[in-house]
């Protein structure tokens, strides 16, 4: 081979290596855009979310709970942000869960028994919050997922990911809150679905708390 030969060679050696690089260079700046939009939607949708939830202040609805065991109860709920929730639930076992003032409280009057758990140790106290941030320190958003006419939104108290973690789902048009997922420390999920959801005026702090009927007899 001459020496103009052997140049042209490299030349187009060093040419075809080049074209490789920019092309390379180039489908990493498409897999990098691809892999960037969804982030920015998201951002959006978070931003959305947020502002919602913020100015829902004193909320009223029917629910229907699925526990853990796939038991299905029914009752009406009161969220009244920051911090305090009423669930009575209808007979023929009228439990009460409540919360307000730091505390989690839930009695059943079948077995006379009342528990007691601080509000900020639940994933509750996510949507409670005083003002209500899907992002930074307090909270972190492990999933987003947008099925037809709905928007999922799965989080845990950020470095406390043990003790379980929320998903909340809303609908899309109009943007409401329509149901939570609660899976707990032990894997156990409970899923409260809300119905006929109106804003209403705020009720007294004694509606979010629990206070034993000390005239009642054990038997009812």
């Amino acid at each position: 081979m001459t020496i103009s030969k052997t140049c042209r060679a490299l030349q187009h050696t060093i040419l075809s290596g080049i074209l490789a690089m920019s092309f390379y260079a180039s489908s990493l700046a498409v897999a990098q855009a691809a892999a960037d939009a969804p982030l920015v939607q998201d951002q959006a949708i978070l931003d959305k979310v947020t502002s919602y939830l913020n100015n829902l202040h004193t909320v009223t609805a029917k629910f229907l709970q699925v526990a853990p065991d796939g038991s299905i109860r029914t009752g009406t709920a009161i969220l009244q942000r920051p911090g305090k929730m009423r669930f009575q639930y209808d007979k023929p076992d009228p439990q009460l869960l409540v919360a307000g003032f730091g505390l989690l409280v839930y009695h059943d009057p079948g077995l006379n028994q009342t528990t007691n758990i601080p509000l900020s140790s639940t994933p509750l106290s996510i949507l409670l919050a005083k003002h209500v941030k899907l992002s930074g320190d307090g909270v972190t958003v492990t999933k987003i997922r947008q099925p037809p006419g709905e928007v999922q939104i799965s989080m845990v108290r950020t470095g406390k990911a043990a003790e379980g973690h929320l998903t909340l789902i809303f609908s899309t048009a109009p943007l409401e809150l329509r149901q939570w997922r609660i899976t707990d420390s032990q894997g156990r999920v409970t899923q409260v679905s809300l119905f006929d959801l109106h804003q209403t005026h705020p009720f007294p702090d004694r509606d979010f708390e629990y206070i034993e009927d000390v005239n009642r007899s054990p038997d009812g």
